[in-house]
């Protein structure tokens, strides 16, 4: 009969095999956005007296949030990092100034491409809007843009070291020829999530009797996903979708979209 350690030495390929499946079914859940802290007022507008008029604007202008260069946040974090920093040349405040345009960037044309795969008709602007249109106005405002520190995640993950990017956003309805007015007001947050670093996954490795096993689970996983989820770019998608399908929420509440977006 085979002792235990023997079988597990024996199924040690199986077992790092699943180990890798599951793990990356996990991690692939990790990273996502949020949005909280929702101040809504009546999508109705008055069209005449004692009658309501659902609002259904003709185009959604999306706005470039603001941000502040200097509330950016860099990943000073590892060697490697140095490394980089020091062969691009760029001072901090280069990099600063450089993160937030394009973060700024990104979720503005992440949330138009979103808008207009819904049927929507979206435009990018930073300019005033028709009189003669209603229209509705994304504006918003970033409260965070951090990039976290690449190596804490590696090593640790569960939290540690994530990147994160935060925005206050409104959504304003203006109706031709009238006044503006705040539809609905809130958070929108997006970071790297909670993925367990090399440490938890060299535990794979070490179940199946290796340490070479144990090397190749972990840094296997974090291989995949520091690449692809890990980073304020990757954020900034992540929360330029929350805010187009919390958009679509207030079309559908409104009347103006039919069908409910799926979050």
């Amino acid at each position: 009969m085979l002792t235990s350690v023997n079988f597990i030495k024996k199924n040690a390929a199986r077992f790092t095999c699943m180990a890798l499946v599951c793990g990356s079914a996990l991690l692939s859940g990790c990273a996502g956005a949020t949005v909280t802290n929702l101040s809504a007022t009546n999508p109705s507008v008055s069209a005449n007296a004692g009658t309501q008029s659902t609002v259904h604007p003709d185009t959604i202008y999306v706005y470039t949030f603001d941000a502040d260069p200097q509330q950016v946040k860099l990943d000073h974090g590892g060697m490697l990092q140095k490394l980089k920093t020091q062969m691009s040349g760029s001072t901090d405040e280069q990099k600063q100034v450089a993160d937030a345009a394009q973060v700024r960037e990104q979720v503005a044309d992440e949330i138009v491409h979103q808008l207009q795969a819904m049927g929507l008709h979206a435009v990018r602007t930073d300019a005033p809007v028709p009189a003669d249109q209603n229209v509705l106005l994304v504006q918003g405002s970033f409260d965070t843009i951090d990039a976290g520190n690449r190596r804490r995640r590696t090593l640790i993950g569960l939290g540690a070291g994530k990147s994160d990017v935060s925005s206050t956003v409104q959504i304003v309805y203006q109706p031709a020829g009238g006044a503006p007015r705040v539809v609905q007001s809130f958070t929108a947050n997006a970071d790297s999530g909670k993925m367990p670093g090399m440490v938890e996954t060299a535990g794979v490795g070490a179940a199946a009797g290796t340490a070479a096993t144990a090397a190749a689970a972990g840094a296997g996983l974090h291989g995949v996903t520091e690449t692809k989820r890990a980073s304020v770019s990757d954020d900034a998608k992540r929360l330029g979708d929350a805010v187009a399908k919390q958009i679509a929420r207030i079309g559908v509440e409104a009347g103006w979209m039919q069908v409910a977006q799926k979050s």
